[in-house]
């Protein structure tokens, strides 16, 4: 089923996923693409809408990413953000400027509500916006108006409303702008007249039957890590295409504690054909003296292919590969000239050649709530669709630095201690995410009467509701206290126990 599709052009802003997510809750399709992308293949999409997103640059530089004055001939309605609205006024012939004085965080907005994107939406004269910015748009192009402003900046917001061009300097994608949804449903619902025809069950039947259709009587190898990505995969490829499929968990070693076998007990009696290889020493043994994360990235990525394609050979020939690869995944490892934040061993570490006649990652346009609402949808066990996030590499990227057998019981041991403890305190649901990084840091301590020398052991929790933006999760005082008093005293070689209160961003969740 063809799904009506919004896109959103990328400028190198920090929020880019988190506008798709956006526009993916109203029920419309989207999919983010580098503000690069040539015309005709923006035609060939044949959108209904685009949305520009912010960036860091200053638009009247000349080294600064632009447009091609083409995308506003194209009759698709257009929304600009932040730099993206700077954008449309600098493209078509309006003047930006540097700030008098920049606007950072949440300002008081007067809005005109005879607009399109901001009437029905209950919107007060005057509201909260997310501004993030240090040049304006200080005349505005022929042809549009003012609809919005604040003390600072006479153009918050414009528009042609005849070309269906709308433009915010604000960010109506973060929760701290007030009705910020209601905003970006109205411009795909009012503007570009979508209907909202994307569900997880839609996209369930879809799936299932291009799948059958790809791999016919195929047999399929699907990389089981027990994560919810690949327990998602699993339980889609099982529907399609049935005993043809088989899950291989490849035990690296960097799982957490007791973490492999409990995979195992999950799956081994699922009905699936499931195969647990045990590769620590493998793994251990090609990332012995490496530091670098993205080296460990890359060179774990490659090892997880050789094993599968060891494995698969000794079932006979197997003519696809399943990955659990979802669309952060890909938009991290890099869009366009967008900055790499990190590359993912489903997505940037593949090795150049792979023994399978494709890849198939049936997950890749997702996020992950829409995994999870897919697992739902397919009658996964509430235990795998919720269960806590873990990164393909595991604990080879929560250890700072080189990886020793010594060190990754520590950090298993820590982290084990830190979860269990909120789970005691009964925070498990209310934190999205949390787990123990063991720093390559070693300072003084004193145990009994004898100095120490030892490691120090960050613990890391957030709260959010999509993981593209977070905060650090509020962790009692008392119960912070109780994980440091047991990680101190029960594990070996570790003194010192610090709490990372940075939001995402400026940081990632993940250390590494």
């Amino acid at each position: 089923m063809a799904h009506q599709l919004v896109i959103v052009l990328d400028f190198g802003g920090q929020y880019n996923q988190l506008i798709a997510r956006r526009v993916r809750e109203c029920g419309v399709y989207c999919e983010v693409k580098s503000y690069q992308t040539p015309i005709e293949e923006i035609k060939k999409l044949n959108p209904k809408g685009i949305i520009f997103t912010g960036g860091p640059n200053s638009v009247y530089e000349e080294t600064s990413p632009h447009i091609t004055k083409e995308i506003f001939e194209l009759n698709i309605p257009i929304l600009g953000i932040c730099y993206g609205a700077q954008v449309i006024a600098y493209t078509l012939g309006g003047t930006v400027s540097p700030c008098d004085t920049s606007e950072y965080g949440k300002t008081d907005t007067h809005y005109d509500n005879s607009s399109i994107l901001f009437g029905g939406i209950n919107l007060p004269e005057t509201a909260s916006s997310w501004m993030s910015h240090t040049n304006y748009v200080s005349k505005l192009p022929d042809g549009f108006r003012r609809t919005a402003y604040t003390t600072n900046c006479p153009f918050a917001a414009f528009e042609n409303a005849e070309k269906k061009f709308y433009a915010v300097q604000f960010h109506p994608e973060v929760n701290h702008t007030f009705a910020g949804q209601g905003m970006i449903d109205s411009f795909v619902k009012n503007v570009c007249g979508c209907v909202g025809d994307w569900t997880m069950a839609g996209y369930a039947k879809t799936a299932i039957e291009e799948i059958r259709a790809k791999v016919g009587d195929g047999k399929v190898l699907l990389a089981l890590s027990g994560g919810v990505d690949s327990s998602v995969a699993a339980a889609l490829l099982a529907k399609a295409v049935g005993n043809q499929l088989t899950c291989i968990f490849v035990d690296h070693g960097f799982m957490r504690k007791n973490e492999g076998d409990e995979v195992e007990q999950a799956f081994k009696n699922s009905g699936m054909n499931f195969i647990r290889v045990n590769a620590k020493k493998q793994f251990m043994a090609k990332l012995q003296g490496v530091s670098d994360p993205e080296t460990k990235r890359k060179i774990i990525g490659e090892e997880f292919i050789r094993v599968f394609e060891q494995e698969s050979k000794k079932i006979g020939k197997v003519d696809y590969l399943v990955q659990g690869t979802i669309y952060p995944d890909v938009i991290e490892s890099g869009l366009g000239d967008a900055a790499v934040i990190k590359s993912h061993h489903n997505v940037g570490g593949l090795p150049d050649y792979v023994d399978f006649k494709e890849i198939i990652e049936p997950l890749r346009m997702l996020f992950k709530d829409e995994v999870r609402k897919l697992g739902t949808e397919l009658g996964l066990s509430p235990v795998l669709v919720w269960r806590q996030p873990f990164p393909g590499p595991g604990l080879a990227i929560r250890i700072i630095g080189d990886i020793t057998d010594e060190k990754l019981a520590i950090l298993q041991d820590a982290d084990f201690i830190f979860r269990q403890e909120i789970a005691e305190a009964g925070l498990d649901s209310d934190i999205n995410q949390y787990f123990a990084v063991l720093t390559n840091m070693r300072s003084v301590g004193v145990m009994g009467d004898c100095r120490t020398y030892d490691y120090t052991v960050a613990l890391r929790a957030v709260t959010t509701s999509d993981f593209m933006t977070a905060d650090f999760a509020k962790i009692p005082y008392d119960v912070l206290a109780i994980v440091a008093n047991r990680i101190v005293n029960e594990v070996k070689n570790v003194n010192r126990i610090v709490y990372d209160v940075t939001t995402k961003p400026p940081a990632t969740i993940e250390w590494e």
